[in-house]
């Protein structure tokens, strides 16, 4: 294994609130952090021991990030994959490119699972608005239209309940503007009779061993994650298989890093995989006080060459996402010993923008 020392720099492409946390993780095990991205006094700066302020495709600042660091990776999928490919060439990256590259675009990361016999939702590429209706043909509205690059949060998607809805659903993404040959720009989705959604964080090692943070089931609200409870509601056998589909992607992709597959269970107990991410993910935010070791330690481990620990868990608990003005009423959470509190450092607390989070926890029972 290429292990860096204590004292080594690690870069970080993107300097928001996972990055600030990566920072934070990295501390701990004596390294020192490096952050690059368009924002100043964002919320990695405010803890990174050195921080550059440029654009991602700045090849003169990413020259120089990449002399002062002995090892770069990202905190987010959205990184240019040409900067990462540019970094690459100048220094050690982990994840690699190609593990980026397939979770940028959602029909590469759709016929990846595929490739891993991992179900999803029946699902179609989709270029003109011709294209849609011949699509809604195959997959039977009610469905969503959803961006194949760029979209999160509920960005760049729209529902489609009948197949009238096409032209004001294909106008909503595109606003009308011509499309530029550049790969598929869109897919259509079938709705999916789901029980719950879940998700799983695997951690693979430069050794190529894999281990996983269980399942967590997650609640949405506005097309963005509200809450992450665990242990899921699900039964062992689906924990079980959930796990074996982070860890067949995690290997297939060659990863070192961290991998959160994000999976649907449906009415019937089967798992459709939705996305994946290859970074720190909100719904691992649990980690870090109710397991021996958290999603970001496991990052750095991974990265630097160190050994992967066992991510046991040893309290239930309950993420709780705080956004927006909701960060000016959290003094019952401040007050209460089985909250633990995480902000972000962010001053606007501006509707729909994650500020912090809580990890409620309880006694485990299982």
């Amino acid at each position: 294994m290429n292990r860096i020392s204590p004292g080594a720099t690690i870069g970080i492409l993107g300097n928001g609130q996972l990055g600030r946390m990566l920072c934070l993780a990295a501390a701990r095990l004596g390294y020192r952090t490096h952050v690059l991205g368009p924002e100043a006094d964002s919320p990695a700066e405010q803890v990174a021991a050195a921080s550059t302020v440029a654009a991602y495709d700045d090849l003169g600042a990413l020259a120089a990030f990449s002399s002062t660091v002995d090892v770069a990776t990202f905190e987010f999928e959205n990184v240019p994959l040409a900067a990462v490919a540019y970094l690459a060439a100048h220094t050690q990256v982990r994840p690699s490119w190609r593990a980026l590259e397939v979770c940028q675009d959602r029909t590469q990361e759709k016929r990846f699972f595929a490739s891993i016999d991992a179900a999803t939702a029946p699902w179609q590429p989709v270029n003109s608005i011709g294209e849609l209706e011949t699509a809604l043909k195959k997959v039977k509205p009610p469905a969503v239209l959803k961006t194949a690059r760029l979209g999160y949060d509920g960005k760049g998607q729209a529902k489609l309940l009948t197949a009238a809805d096409a032209q004001a659903a294909w106008q909503g993404l595109t606003g009308s503007k011509p499309l530029k040959p550049n790969g598929i720009f869109a897919v259509l989705e079938s709705f999916v009779d789901f029980r719950c959604e879940i998700s799983v964080i695997a951690a693979r090692g430069q050794d190529g061993q894999v281990v996983c943070f269980e399942p967590s089931e997650n609640v949405h609200a506005n097309h963005m994650l509200a809450t992450s409870t665990v242990p899921a509601r699900i039964e062992a056998a689906t924990a079980a298989a959930a796990t074996d589909i982070a860890t067949r992607a995690a290997e297939a992709l060659d990863l070192v890093g961290l991998l959160a597959v994000e999976m649907f269970v449906t009415s019937n107990g089967e798992l459709l995989c939705n996305e994946m991410a290859p970074r720190p993910h909100n719904s691992g935010h649990w980690s870090q006080d109710a397991c021996g070791t958290d999603q970001f330690e496991q990052l750095v481990r991974a990265v630097a060459g160190l050994p992967l620990l066992d991510p046991r868990r040893h309290a239930d608990v309950v993420m709780r996402n705080i956004v927006g003005p909701e960060v000016n009423e959290i003094g019952h959470f401040l007050s209460d010993p089985a909250a633990h509190v995480h902000l972000y450092g962010k001053t606007d607390a501006r509707p729909g923008r994650k500020m912090g989070h809580v990890n409620i926890l309880r006694p485990k029972t299982g």
